[in-house]
């Protein structure tokens, strides 16, 4: 909390947090969980996945929603500067990193099986969003 990256890096790492995280990791796939058509509707879950892939996806949407929880906690004290949230944070930080990494692999598996579930922008932009996220927010509360 000495000198920050940027002026108000730990809001932006924040809220970046509390969207990817919190917003679409956690309340994303609690409806998913809930309801998995009605999230393919929405266009956050996969609509006609093979059962092996879905059993799989819904184990993380699982795990997901579990983290985006403490994503939340860390999220809103990074934007309040609070200092336990810059110990806090770590755990986003890398998961973000791991989640963009495991994903571009796990996506691009799919593919090479010849089962295409997202566009290549949509992968490449999760991927991004997930990695920048993570490393941005490593830089942060280093």
């Amino acid at each position: 909390m000495e000198e920050q990256l940027f002026p108000y890096a730990n809001i932006v790492a924040g809220v970046l947090i509390l969207v990817i995280g919190f917003l679409i990791h956690c309340i994303g796939q609690s409806i998913s969980l809930l309801n998995w058509d009605f999230a393919a509707k929405l266009g956050i879950a996969e609509k006609s996945m093979i059962p092996e892939f879905k059993a799989y996806e819904k184990g993380i949407a699982a795990a997901d929603v579990m983290l985006g929880l403490i994503y939340g906690v860390a999220a809103v004290g990074l934007i309040l500067n609070a200092a336990w949230a810059y110990k806090l944070a770590w755990f986003p930080a890398v998961v973000f990193i791991y989640h963009s990494l495991s994903f571009w692999f796990w996506s691009g598996n799919q593919i090479k099986l010849g089962h295409r579930y997202n566009s290549d922008r949509f992968r490449v932009a999760w991927f991004l969003a997930n990695f920048i996220s993570g490393i941005l927010t490593v830089l942060v509360i280093w």
